[in-house]
């Protein structure tokens, strides 16, 4: 139980994360030296004692099923909890809560992992608490990189979206109107039979890198909003029926290049409308350099800068999970045993975000 006031406070949290193909377990420690204050903005000394993962890879060419990666979850979470728990060098006495991710995410996974998050919760008598996972990612990409209030662009294999922060509430100002822009790779991965380790974006990456020509592709912006259903398909059919005329990596280059451009037009126009110097990219496709790269030179042409992580936090991790679940819990938010349900479709902009003035 934690309460405000002026003496030193910490807050232990574990985080379970396991919305897709990683699955992620990890410890974080929140040092409050004044006190966890009552009106103000929560500034934790954060500590990271332990984040562990491990992934579930399909063959080539092929993408992962909700009950095999389920089955992946079963079957490796103890193991991790142990080498979490070993790196922590600290028990689940020492631990103030549980968080586990109630969504956006694979059902079944989701079931998995809130299943042995229920559990654990009953058996050390410790309080949940359940984590949007958009929400995870933002605040141990805040964390991480000291970034102020930024605009945010989100890109994963099931979300992409740019969002801006404004009372106490995660706004959404443009997103993709279909697919994730991680699904799209992924998917393309699959077309050119690219390895799933140690991921199809990073393999689309290292072939892009190779790549010269630029082909012309669909570029869908509305407004805010993106598409990236046409560009699959479109460059799909290419890779099919015109093999001859275009090699694996100038595909994979160009189709960087035309969805990066989208991302960078629209995350700018965020960043115009509130008037932000600062880009904070989180998500896995958020590791990808050349994105890094294009948004960076936009944020320069603005006197702005832009903040990423690396591969331990853009990629789903457990310790994203603790580290918003350890905020929000800091506020008195709990999840009841019989409201521990998971769901597929939980918007970023849902989340009270009562630990942010």
């Amino acid at each position: 139980m934690v309460t405000t006031g002026s003496q030193p406070q910490t807050v232990i949290a574990l985080g379970l994360e396991g919305s897709a193909n990683k699955l992620g377990v990890g410890i974080v420690k929140h040092v409050y030296p004044s006190g966890i204050p009552a009106d103000t903005e929560l500034r934790p000394e954060m500590i990271e004692l332990a984040n562990v993962r491990d992934t579930y890879n399909p063959p080539p060419g092929e993408g992962f099923l909700p009950r095999d990666v389920a089955a992946h979850h079963r079957t490796t979470i103890i193991e991790l909890l142990n080498q979490a728990f070993a790196e922590a060098q600290i028990t689940h006495d020492d631990l103030d809560c549980i968080c586990f991710t109630k969504g956006p995410g694979m059902g079944a996974p989701l079931q998995a992992v809130a299943l042995v998050a229920r559990t654990l919760s009953q058996l050390w008598g410790l309080p949940l608490v359940g984590v949007n996972h958009c929400v995870g990612h933002i605040e141990m990409g805040r964390a991480i990189t000291g970034a102020e209030n930024p605009v945010v662009l989100y890109v994963s294999g099931g979300n992409t979206q740019v969002i801006a922060y404004s009372q106490q509430t995660y706004r959404i100002f443009g997103e993709t109107l279909d697919i994730a822009i991680g699904n799209c790779l992924d998917r393309f991965a699959r077309v050119l039979k690219l390895p799933n380790d140690p991921s199809p974006g990073y393999n689309i990456e290292q072939y892009a890198k190779r790549g010269s020509k630029y082909i012309e592709l669909p570029y869908t912006v509305k407004g805010m909003d993106v598409s990236f259903s046409g560009i699959l398909s479109f460059i799909e059919k290419m890779a099919k029926t015109e093999a001859d005329k275009y090699t694996p990596e100038d595909l994979c280059y160009s189709l960087q290049e035309t969805m990066f451009a989208m991302l960078v037009e629209i995350t700018e126009r965020a960043m115009a409308h509130i008037g932000s110097t600062e880009v904070l990219v989180v998500g896995g496709v958020g590791c990808n350099v050349r994105l890094q790269e294009m948004m960076g030179q936009m944020a320069k042409e603005r006197n702005g800068k832009v903040f990423a992580t690396d591969m331990r936090y853009c990629i789903d991790n457990g310790i994203m999970i603790a580290q918003a679940g350890a905020l929000a819990f800091a506020r008195g938010f709990n999840t009841p045993i019989q409201d521990s349900w998971v769901t597929q479709r939980f918007r970023t902009d849902q989340v009270h975000v009562e630990w942010r003035t």
